[in-house]
């Protein structure tokens, strides 16, 4: 008795011959070329240690043994297309629910264009967009909650594949009346030893600021409050609560009105990557692909 199971290819050729009475016929059928149909009818004979088809002039026939054989195929090829039929239900179930897991920033800022563009291009699909901070975004995707996050880490998270999809840069902003709002630069020094308005530890901004400040020979920021949303901080800042630093994106409508103004900091570099995060050796859904490749576009 035979160890290995029949290849599907060769059961699907033998029931082929069944139908069409030919090996050639049936290679055409399968769209099986001729030398490989007759290599691959050897190998199930082989295998199975029977003589499956009998060739002449005219045609080919199944022996006893190859027409009992091929009845036995039928059923297993049935079950065979079942068995797939059902996972590319399973596929479109999962490429029709999304979740994706966002910092806060991607996702009042950046998300909303690409899950626009992501609706259009595929209109069938539903997406929960979670919004947390940048290690929190990790979290859900190292433990399977979402299959890809967005975040604004400057080195990408432990244990997890990133792509780099866009950059953006964070802004020390105070309000017009500021002691430094008229000043042409403030020295890496006067930041990190000034009481600041910061976004809470875990948080994409917060880490590229404190990451900076470490690059500039300086220590991490100096809070004077700790704020778990952009808001906040920015109406605190406007309100004299002291310097921040975030993202341009949350404060370039508020610079361009004159409500805040950014001040220069000398030496000290404040650009970031923002990222696409997912589980290594995880393929990607339809959906999730499309939103990468929607993001990387801008």
């Amino acid at each position: 008795m035979t160890e290995r199971w029949p290849d599907l290819a060769a059961l699907e050729l033998l029931v082929a011959i069944a139908e069409r009475g030919s090996l050639s016929a049936a290679a055409r059928h399968i769209g099986m070329a001729q030398p490989n149909a007759t290599r691959t009818l050897a190998r199930l004979e082989a295998e199975l240690a029977l003589e499956l088809v009998v060739r002449h002039p005219t045609g080919s026939r199944l022996t006893p043994a190859g027409a009992a054989i091929a009845e036995g195929a039928g059923r297993v090829l049935d079950d065979a297309r079942e068995m797939l039929d059902a996972a590319g239900a399973l596929r479109e179930e999962r490429d029709a629910a999304l979740e994706v897991a966002a910092s806060l920033t991607v996702a009042e800022y950046l998300a909303p264009a690409w899950l626009g563009a992501l609706r259009r291009a595929l209109p069938r699909t539903t997406v929960r967009l979670q919004v947390v901070n940048s290690a929190e975004a990790a979290e859900l995707v190292r433990t399977r909650a979402c299959e890809i996050g967005f975040v604004e880490a400057p080195e990408a998270p432990e244990g997890l594949v990133s792509t780099v999809v866009a950059r953006d840069r964070l802004a020390v902003v105070v309000p017009p009346g500021d002691v430094w709002a008229h000043r042409t630069s403030v020295s890496v020094r006067e930041l990190a030893e000034t009481p600041l308005v910061v976004r809470e530890s875990g948080s994409g901004t917060r880490a590229t600021l404190d990451a900076a400040l470490r690059s500039a020979g300086a220590v991490a920021a100096k809070p004077t409050l700790e704020l778990d949303s952009n808001a906040a901080v920015r109406v605190s800042v406007m309100a004299g609560a002291g310097p921040a630093v975030l993202s341009e994106l949350a404060v370039a409508p508020w610079l361009a009105r004159g409500e805040l103004v950014e001040v220069p900091i000398a030496g000290l570099d404040l650009s970031r990557p923002l990222r696409a995060i997912r589980r290594p050796g995880a393929g990607l859904s339809e959906a999730a692909a499309r939103l990468v490749a929607i993001a990387r576009r801008g």
